[in-house]
């Protein structure tokens, strides 16, 4: 009976420890994931615009294909090629970083190029063609994953960085899957949520039972157009700034440290000016100055990024 006892107390402590870790790599994953807000925030942002054109009893299935996808290029393809890099070429991780940065900059800067010039003609006649094509969903699914996968690849390097880097090879493992598995429902339980945000208030609006129901169901329903422009807007300077930061933190990390230095000496000046806040406004000014690097940046690659895929067949075509 006594080792009956004694037995069930080493179980009850291997269980102890296992929980103790299991909590030890949800709070590393969950901190890790808080770094990679930026080009989280992106994906949710962009990818409402996937389901737009098709009929109501079609948004949650393909919400549902690319979040399949999109959990496919993170834990299939992406995490062990992040636990490959880690291990043998870890020095290769602000490369990486430099390289995602540059897209989150380029696609950000684009998108403002696009809203502050006109569409032409033979884009409207493009879009036109695309909504009569039948195979148009799967296409449209393709190509959000496609996008996916190159967000993704940020995100998880991203999270990689953020790591302590003293975690063995399993705890980092389990830590990304964690991060990965959060994000993914994260990011496509929100875009559920707001591809059939319509839907719930036009039901709200004609079947309420009250009539404060009913108004809420109106609000919703006029409010969806805005609330979208405001995310892809959010989206938008989320990417921007996000990528600012991580070309001026990669290029810290590579030795040049003069962006760096100077983003923070005068986040620092102007925020030891102000009385009340500080912390605020020196992280408000730092976020500010890498949005602006991030944008310069993205200005200066849209000419090479588009000459470089022309030669490639043909214009870019990514979906954002």
């Amino acid at each position: 009976m006594s080792g009956l006892l004694a037995l069930l107390d080493d179980v009850a402590a291997i269980a102890k420890v296992a929980a103790a870790s299991m909590d030890d790599v949800i709070t590393q994953a969950v901190k890790a994931s808080s770094k990679a807000a930026g080009a989280v925030i992106d994906d949710a942002a962009v990818t409402p615009k996937y389901v737009h054109g098709f009929s109501a009893d079609r948004e949650l299935p393909i919400v549902w294909s690319i979040a399949k996808g999109s959990l496919f290029n993170k834990l299939v393809i992406l995490l062990p090629a992040a636990l490959l890099l880690a291990t043998f070429a870890p020095w290769g991780i602000p490369p990486l970083l430099m390289l995602g940065g540059g897209y989150l900059c380029f696609e950000g800067a684009e998108k403002v190029y696009h809203a502050l010039s006109p569409h032409s003609e033979r884009a409207k006649e493009t879009e036109a063609r695309m909504e009569a094509d039948p195979t148009l969903e799967k296409r449209k699914v393709q190509g959000a994953i496609k996008t996916d996968f190159i967000l993704s690849a940020e995100i998880m390097t991203i999270i990689l960085s953020a790591l302590p880097q003293d975690l063995t090879l399993p705890f980092t493992a389990a830590a990304l899957a964690v991060a990965g598995i959060i994000i993914t429902a994260a990011v496509y339980g929100a875009v559920a949520l707001i591809v059939k945000a319509d839907d719930v208030g036009l039901h709200m609006a004609a079947n309420g039972r009250t009539s404060t129901t009913r108004r809420l169901g109106e609000a919703i329903v006029r409010g969806m157009p805005g609330f979208m422009k405001l995310l892809v807007i959010v989206g938008t300077a989320a990417m921007i700034w996000v990528g600012g930061s991580i070309l001026v933190h990669a290029l810290h990390e590579m030795g040049w440290h003069t962006p760096y230095d100077i983003i923070h000496d005068i986040a620092v000046s102007v925020a030891q000016a102000s009385p009340v806040a500080q912390g605020a406004i020196e992280w408000g000014v730092t976020a500010t100055l890498d949005g602006i690097i991030g944008l310069i940046a993205g200005l200066l690659l849209i000419p090479i990024i588009t000459r470089v895929t022309a030669m490639f067949g043909g214009a870019k075509s990514n979906g954002h």
